[in-house]
Parts: C-alpha cells; sequence; structure tokens
C-alpha cells in the first residue's frame, strides 16, 4: 500500500529546520494535523487545512483515518518514535500505510548541551505520566533525561530527590532547545528555588553521590522489608526474592497480584522493567491503601488496583502472563479461576504457610502438576548476650507453567 500518511518529526528551529522530503509532503498535504505551536511554524506556502490537535485527543482517530486516500501530514516534536506521536499513531495505522521522517529528538538534543553519552543516560518521560514513575531512577551516580510535563515538573522532581536523600543532586533545565526561546537553568536539588520555567523542556538530572539514609533501591527482587508499609501481611524478603524468581517477569507481561496484602510481589514485578504491568487484587480496605501508597513510593504508580475479593473480582480482566496468589488458595474457587484465566504458557505460583494451604496445593500439584519447594528461613538475632537462629514459619512455593493447546 502508497503511504497517505506522512509523520514528521519538526524542532523548535520550525519550517526552517526540516528537510526536502518534509517541505515536499507538506507542500503536497490535503491537510496537515498537529498542535497549535507546530501549525504556526508553517509558512504561508503551504495550502493544505490545517487541523489543531481536538480534546480529547482521541476524537482525532475518526477524522484522520477518514482522509485515508488523500495525502496527510502529522507533525511532531523530534523523533515521533520516542515518546512520540508516532508510536502512538502506529496503534491505529498500519505502518505501511504511513512515513516517518524524524527529526533530533529532545533527549538528542539535551544529551548534547550536557556532553552526555546518550548510552549511559536514563531517558524517562513524564509528559502525560506521574512524575512517581521516577523514583526507581534515583541511585547514587545515574544521569537522568526527563521529558517534563510542563513547567512545574523541575520543582516536583528537586522535592523528591531532596526527600529520597538525594539532596545534593545537580538540576539542568533546558528549555525550547533549537530555537529562539532557548533557556538554561541550572541548581541543585536542595537550593532548588528558581520559579516556573517553559512548559517545554527537558530536565537533565545528576543524582552525584546518595546521602546515608537515601532511599534508593535495586531493581531486582527482594527490597529490604522496611521498604514497605505493611500491616504484617507482607511476603518477607528473602521468600519474595525466590517467589519473583518463579513467576520470571518479562518486559511487557501482565501479573495478577490475588490476595495482594501490601502489594510487594505486583511492586517489585512492575520495578523489574518499565513495560511490566500489574493487576493487584485485595479484599481489605485497609491494605489497598496501603498498596497505593507503596505503589506511589516505590516509583510503580500505575499498579492498577482491583478492589475486591476473589474469584468474583477476577471477572473481566484482561489474561495475565503470569499469577501469584498470596492468599485465598483455600478460599472456593479461586485457584480454578485463576488457572481458567491464565494464558497458555503463563506461570502461576502460590504460597502457603498453614496445613491446609499446603494440602491444597499439593493437590492442586496432583492434577495439573509442577513443582514444590518448601523454603525455610532463620535469622540470627539476640539471645541474652549471645546471638541464636530465629526460624520464620516455612513456607510452601507451588509453581506451574500452563500447558499451551
Amino acid at each position: 500500500m502508497t503511504p497517505w500518511l506522512t509523520i514528521i518529526g519538526i524542532g523548535e528551529d520550525g519550517y526552517g529546520g526540516l528537510g526536502t522530503n518534509a517541505r515536499a509532503a507538506l507542500q503536497q498535504a490535503t491537510a496537515v494535523f498537529g498542535g497549535k505551536r507546530h501549525l504556526d511554524f508553517l509558512p504561508e506556502t503551504v495550502a493544505a487545512k490545517r487541523i489543531a490537535w481536538p480534546t480529547p485527543f482521541s476524537d482525532v482517530y475518526p477524522s484522520l483515518t477518514a482522509l485515508r486516500g488523500t495525502d496527510v501530514v502529522v507533525l511532531a516534536s523530534g523523533d515521533p518514535m520516542h515518546f512520540g506521536m508516532g508510536a502512538t499513531l502506529t496503534r491505529f495505522v498500519d505502518r505501511s500505510e504511513m512515513r516517518i521522517l524524524p527529526a533530533p529528538s529532545s533527549f538528542s538534543l539535551a544529551a548534547a548541551a550536557m556532553g552526555w553519552p546518550v548510552q549511559h543516560v536514563q531517558l524517562l518521560s513524564v509528559h502525560g505520566r506521574p512524575v512517581e514513575t521516577l523514583f526507581r531512577s534515583f541511585t547514587s551516580g545515574a544521569k537522568l533525561l526527563i521529558l517534563s510535563n510542563d513547567g512545574g515538573t523541575p520543582a516536583q522532581v528537586a522535592q523528591m530527590l531532596v526527600a529520597n536523600g538525594f539532596g545534593s543532586a545537580r538540576l539542568t533545565v533546558l528549555e525550547h532547545m533549537g530555537g529562539a526561546a532557548e533557556r538554561r537553568v541550572e541548581g541543585s536539588a536542595k537550593g532548588w528555588l528558581h520559579p516556573r520555567g517553559a512548559d517545554l523542556n527537558v530536565l537533565a538530572v545528576d543524582c552525584g553521590p546518595a546521602e546515608p539514609e537515601a532511599r534508593s533501591y535495586s531493581i531486582l527482587s527482594g527490597l529490604p522489608d522496611e521498604a514497605y508499609e505493611n500491616d504484617g501481611q507482607l511476603t518477607k524478603r528473602d521468600v519474595r526474592a525466590v517467589t519473583l524468581a518463579r513467576l520470571g517477569p518479562r518486559p511487557g507481561e501482565l501479573l495478577w497480584d490475588v490476595g495482594a496484602g501490601c502489594g510487594s510481589i505486583g511492586i517489585e514485578w512492575m520495578r523489574s522493567d518499565p513495560s511490566c504491568r500489574t493487576i493487584a487484587v485485595e479484599a481489605n480496605d485497609q491494605r489497598q491503601g496501603v498498596i497505593e501508597r507503596n505503589a506511589r513510593a516505590l516509583g510503580v504508580p500505575d499498579l492498577q488496583l482491583v478492589r475486591g475479593e476473589a474469584p468474583a473480582a477476577l471477572s473481566g480482566l484482561a489474561a495475565p502472563d503470569a499469577i501469584f496468589i498470596g492468599g485465598g488458595v483455600t478460599d472456593d474457587g479461586v485457584m480454578d479461576a485463576c488457572w481458567n484465566a491464565l494464558k497458555p504458557g503463563g506461570r502461576l505460583v502460590a504460597n502457603a504457610v498453614t496445613l491446609q494451604s499446603e494440602a491444597a496445593l499439593i493437590g492442586w500439584r496432583g492434577r495439573f502438576g509442577g513443582e514444590l519447594t518448601k523454603l525455610s528461613v532463620a535469622q540470627a538475632q539476640p539471645l541474652g548476650s549471645f546471638d541464636a537462629w530465629r526460624s520464620a514459619l516455612p513456607v510452601v512455593i507451588y509453581s506451574v507453567r500452563k500447558p499451551v493447546d
């Protein structure tokens, strides 16, 4: 199919910075879609109808695809395929129907401005995303380039850095890069008193050394127990690490965390990769609030919480790639509902502490196969003037992979 849709990346240097192919596409277009700022870059010689993005943005798809068969241009910032409009439109228009002409991305311009090798920098965006997603990237010595949501983002990030023990971090706000209004503002997180700046900015953060009590954790499983607010319903660190190893999170996969407690399994599943998703199912009202607070504090505010009791609460949820059952093993219908919902080839892991729940898992293994592991953990603790081993209750971990039909 001949492409009818051309997506053009445009920078702050406007029409003058476009290449020959981009200019030719604009000259022959019947319609051009874009934000008002981008449309204002176009000279009068571009005769195409100019259509600004509607509110809500989703309203554009019917009117855009209705023009299929004519020459249509979409203007996007920088590289349309990096946190950009091109990536969004590929979900609605077949790739064979479009041509993409990128410009240097905001991240490339920012890396050049800072003198930072792109391959050594974390590229992040909070444009239309919760700013709390940045937390998991705060580590000693890390360099971050952040596509801001608006002019208030730098102050928000400075506050987060200070609150989590990175007050000495250096922040650089790069506004309107490549344009006449280009500006650079610098300072430390703890001394950040700059007024709100331009909404169009990239924030560069050099985390520097962390303070001794900084809240900074590995993305690997097995965070310290004290990282979580909890009421005792917490899968302890060592058991959690083994459980997540059995679950085996992979990029883009969805986990059901059934009987989520304080949310630790689902949270660490999502921390393993930015594209991993979790649906946490919890019936207890108090724990639901705990899950939400832990998810925000540990950098995964997009965790989806389902308030209700399994198996009824599982109805209608997206099919998972993996399921963890931390509570409800002995409840009628929970294991069956989870097994039936699991994708072929998916993994199910369930933990048991009581004899009754252990017996249920033994019975399930008899029906469907899988592995049973009993894990006993002991910690050295004071006993008078000496130390002794104190054992936690042993945990039985059942893991099984659903056959592929």
